[in-house]
């Protein structure tokens, strides 16, 4: 059921430490944010704000990481994960450090500017375990350390909401998360850099030897670890030449073939998050369900979502890493389930889907990941998942208009219009299925 050659535990002990101090980074991280995000509303209209500039405020943070999200991720490419993914959090721990002294709403502005255009820290993580570990294993480290940061989300609130009920909780909040990321900041700039990537190049060295494709691939991933390890020089570099650096990764990016896997990441968020959009309100109109039992199903739901991280290893495995069938079957479960969920006679029905929704969720977020990754190629890791960062926030930015339309018609419009595009992001996957799900890229030069 278990590949020991996949598992991080088989690995190098520097280079598995490595690994475990960014599940560590990655819990840290959520569990700091988790802690704050609940609180924001009430906190901006606390500060006098009205419904209509809480909103606007609220936005703000989403059309950042919009348009930071591939600029950040290219960036990381450019300069080496260290500096870039240090800088990220520093910059974040002030925003939520400011955030703490947000006494009016001038300042609550100020304070969501750095961390929205910075706030990247966990996909350059991603991108780091992705220059780290080989294409086989990546699913199952991408799995662990997705499961890590949703149980760093699933505690932060509860911690927020008890600091919250003693004076001025939302500011020693925000303190503390910007100390969690200072601590964060810390860790990641004290691990073994030099040492774990080199271990890495040999390792990868040895196993390369034998056919011409691997032995191009050891020279595609020792360039890679050079640029993971990037030297001081290159982080301080011109910023004119970062600057062109970057945009040209952007530009290979925007000239490649890969924009059917980005709609279909695209259809998939905006369904998932009709999914949720309206979930306690719909359950309270069609079952009079309370609200309290809802927040029961949604912590089930959360906590099954996190554990199933785990499950990736073994389902890969099982599908013989293939990324490609694998998204499909996801996708078509995760489809059906919003069906059921839709058109639910009963609670028990909501529960039964709830609970495989997220696993298939969870896996096929992996697998679109992995996908991009293996299409793109490994040393443009961080535009690539920066560029599936920014698709996702254009859904966030749809789902509420296109929630809000649906609910004009029925309760159930929302999960019912997430169907139609699930099902229009299967028959795409269906019509043309991706090619390189067995690691071929088709973009070689990103």
């Amino acid at each position: 059921m278990f590949n020991p050659r996949c598992s991080t535990f088989q690995k190098p002990l520097r280079q598995r430490r490595f690994i475990l101090c960014m599940y560590f980074v990655g819990f840290m991280d959520l569990f700091g944010v988790s802690m704050i995000v609940p609180l924001l509303s009430h906190h901006v209209k606390s500060l006098g704000a009205t419904p209509t500039v809480a909103g606007i405020v609220g936005s703000t943070y989403g059309i950042l990481q919009l348009f930071s999200s591939t600029l950040v991720g290219s960036w990381s490419d450019v300069v080496g994960r260290r500096y870039s993914l240090v800088t990220c959090i520093l910059l974040s721990a002030l925003g939520y450090g400011l955030l703490g002294l947000s006494t009016n709403i001038v300042l609550f502005i100020v304070a969501r500017i750095p961390v929205g255009i910075f706030k990247h820290s966990l996909s350059i993580c991603r991108a780091l375990l992705s220059d780290l570990v080989s294409e086989t294993e990546r699913p199952l480290v991408m799995g662990h350390f997705n499961a890590a940061s949703s149980v760093g989300f699933i505690l932060g609130p509860v911690v927020g909401g008890y600091l919250t009920e003693h004076e001025g909780g939302f500011y020693t909040s925000s303190f503390i998360c910007s100390g969690i990321f200072l601590l964060n900041a810390g860790l990641v700039w004290m691990l073994p850099w030099n040492d774990t990537f080199k271990k890495t190049d040999l390792a990868t060295a040895k196993t390369s030897k034998g056919s011409s494709n691997n032995i191009k691939r050891k020279h595609e991933d020792s360039d890679h670890v050079k640029e993971s390890a990037a030297p001081r020089e290159r982080f301080f570099q011109p910023a004119w030449k970062q600057c062109s650096s970057v945009l040209l990764k952007i530009r290979a990016l925007s000239s490649s073939d890969m924009w059917d896997v980005f709609l279909v990441r695209l259809l998939m968020a905006i369904a998932i998050m009709l999914y949720y959009s309206n979930f306690s309100l719909a359950l309270e109109e069609r079952f009079a369900l309370k609200p309290k039992v809802t927040g029961y199903l949604i912590s089930y739901s959360s906590t099954l979502g996190a554990l199933a991280g785990f499950l990736v290893g073994p389902v890969t495995k099982l599908y013989h890493n293939d990324m490609s069938s694998m998204l499909l079957h996801s996708s078509i479960l995760t489809c059906s389930l919003i069906f059921l969920y839709a058109t639910a006679p009963s609670v028990w029905q909501v529960v039964l889907c709830s609970t495989f929704f997220a696993i298939s969720t969870t896996i096929g977020r992996t697998c679109i990941t992995d996908l991009e990754l293996r299409l793109g190629g490994a040393q443009a890791s961080g535009t690539l998942i920066g560029a599936g960062q920014s698709v996702t926030a254009v859904g966030r930015v749809l789902a509420p208009l296109l929630s809000g339309f649906a609910q004009e018609f029925s309760p159930c419009g929302p999960p019912s219009l997430g169907v139609v595009l699930a099902l229009a992001a299967v028959l795409l996957l269906i019509l043309k299925k991706p090619r390189g799900a067995k690691g071929e890229k088709r973009h070689p030069n990103l």
